[in-house]
C-alpha cells in the first residue's frame, strides 16, 4: 500500500467519532416528529440531510491548515461583501431584507448564516497566529479580534435580524472568553453594558420592542399555544391523534421554531429532558475537545465556537417556546426543519473533524517536511 495512503488512513483514526454519534439521536427524533407533522416536509428534510452530509465530507477532506493563510481572510471579506450587498440588491421578505436571490434559478441565500462560519475561522486564524499570553490578551489585540465580530454584527442588525446578530456576538465573545482575555477588560465591558442598556433599548425597531413587551406582559399567541401543547403532553406525552395542538394547526410553525412544543406534546416532560440532555452532553464534549487541545488554537477556537453556537441556539429557542425569552426566529439546532442552518452546522463539524484528524501538515502529505507549531 502506498505510504501516503497509509498515512492519511492513520490520520482518520484521530476523528472524534463519538462526537458524530451524539448527533444521531437528535436526527432520529427530529425526523420522526417532522414526518408526523408533514410528510412533504420530511422528504425535504431528507434532501437537506443528504446535502449536509456531502458538504460535511467535503469540508472534512479540505486541507484547512494549509490554506488558512489565504482562504480565511478572503472568505471573510467575501461574506462581508455579501452582507453589504443585501442592503442594495437584497430580497425583502416579511419586512426584512436578509436574502440575496441567485439570478436564473430563483434560489435565495442568507449571508448572515454563512458569516458565522467565516467569523469562527477568522478568529481561529488570528488567534493561532498570535496565541494569548498567560494572563490573556491585552486591550489592543482584543480590539483587533472584536472588529472581526462587531462589523458583521452591525451589518446583520441593520437588516434587521437582531436575533442572528446577537447569536454571532455571543458566539464570538464566548470564543474569546475560552481562549483568554485579561479579566479587567471583561469587568469594564460589563460596567459599560450596564450603563448603556437603557439607551440601546431606544434604538430597537417597533416589532422588536413589541416582542419584549409581549415577553414581559401577556404571552403572545404563539407562546400561548406552545404552552398549551407542552401542558397537554404532561409527563409521558400524547398519542399522535390526540396531539390536537399540532394536528389541528393551533400551534404555529410547529416543524421549525416551535418544534420543541410539539416534542413536549408528543413525548411529554421526559422527552423534552432527553433532548435537552443530548444537547448538554454534546456541548460538554465540544468544550472537552477544546480543553484537550488547549495548545492547538485552531481546534480550541472552532470547538468552543461550535459549543457556544449550539448553546445559544438551543437556549434561546427553548426559552422562547416556554415563554421565558422574547420570540425570535432561531431554530432548535439540527432539530428544527430547515436547510441553511443545518448545512452551516454540518460544515463547521466537518472543519473541526479535519483539524482534529490532521493536526499537522505531515498528516495531509506524508512526505511533507513542514509541521505545524501546534502538536
Amino acid at each position: 500500500m502506498d505510504s501516503r495512503v497509509r498515512h492519511k488512513k492513520s490520520a482518520f483514526r484521530h476523528f472524534a467519532y463519538f462526537l458524530m454519534l451524539q448527533l444521531i439521536p437528535l436526527f432520529v427524533i427530529s425526523s420522526y416528529l417532522i414526518k408526523e407533522i408533514n410528510v412533504h416536509l420530511f422528504n425535504k428534510q431528507m434532501i437537506y440531510y443528504f446535502i449536509a452530509f456531502v458538504l460535511f465530507v467535503v469540508s472534512t477532506l479540505i486541507p484547512w491548515r494549509k490554506i488558512m493563510w489565504w482562504f480565511v481572510p478572503l472568505f471573510y471579506l467575501v461574506n462581508l461583501g455579501l452582507l453589504i450587498a443585501v442592503e442594495t440588491i437584497g430580497k425583502s421578505i416579511l419586512g426584512a431584507k436578509r436574502w440575496i436571490e441567485i439570478p436564473g434559478i430563483g434560489l435565495t441565500i442568507q449571508p448572515s448564516e454563512f458569516i458565522k462560519v467565516s467569523v469562527i475561522m477568522m478568529l481561529a486564524y488570528l488567534i493561532s497566529r498570535r496565541p494569548p499570553k498567560e494572563n490573556g490578551y491585552g486591550l489592543l489585540y482584543f480590539i483587533t479580534l472584536s472588529i472581526v465580530i462587531i462589523v458583521p454584527f452591525v451589518l446583520i442588525a441593520k437588516e434587521p435580524d437582531l436575533g442572528t446578530a446577537l447569536v454571532l456576538l455571543i458566539m464570538g465573545y464566548g470564543i474569546l472568553f475560552i481562549v483568554g482575555i485579561n479579566w479587567k477588560i471583561w469587568v469594564t465591558i460589563l460596567i459599560v453594558l450596564g450603563f448603556t442598556a437603557p439607551m440601546l433599548y431606544g434604538h430597537l425597531k417597533p416589532y422588536q420592542k413589541k416582542r419584549i413587551t409581549d415577553f414581559v406582559g401577556k404571552p403572545s399567541y404563539h407562546v400561548n399555544q406552545a404552552l398549551i401543547a407542552i401542558g397537554s403532553g404532561g409527563m409521558e406525552g400524547q398519542p399522535k391523534d390526540e396531539a390536537t395542538q399540532t394536528q389541528l394547526k393551533f400551534l404555529p410553525v410547529s416543524s421549525t421554531d416551535f418544534i420543541f412544543a410539539y416534542l413536549g406534546e408528543r413525548f411529554g416532560f421526559k422527552g423534552m429532558m432527553v433532548v435537552i440532555g443530548l444537547y448538554v452532553l454534546l456541548i460538554f464534549n465540544l468544550l472537552y475537545i477544546s480543553a484537550k487541545h488547549a495548545k492547538d488554537y485552531y481546534i480550541k477556537t472552532v470547538a468552543s465556537g461550535l459549543a457556544f453556537l449550539i448553546f445559544v441556539y438551543m437556549g434561546v429557542n427553548i426559552y422562547m417556546v416556554i415563554g421565558l425569552a422574547p420570540v425570535v426566529g432561531l431554530p432548535l439546532p439540527m432539530f428544527s426543519h430547515g436547510g441553511t442552518s443545518f448545512i452551516i452546522f454540518a460544515i463547521i463539524f466537518g472543519i473541526l473533524q479535519n483539524l482534529i484528524a490532521f493536526k499537522d501538515y505531515s498528516r495531509y502529505n506524508s512526505d511533507s517536511k513542514v509541521a505545524m507549531h501546534t502538536k
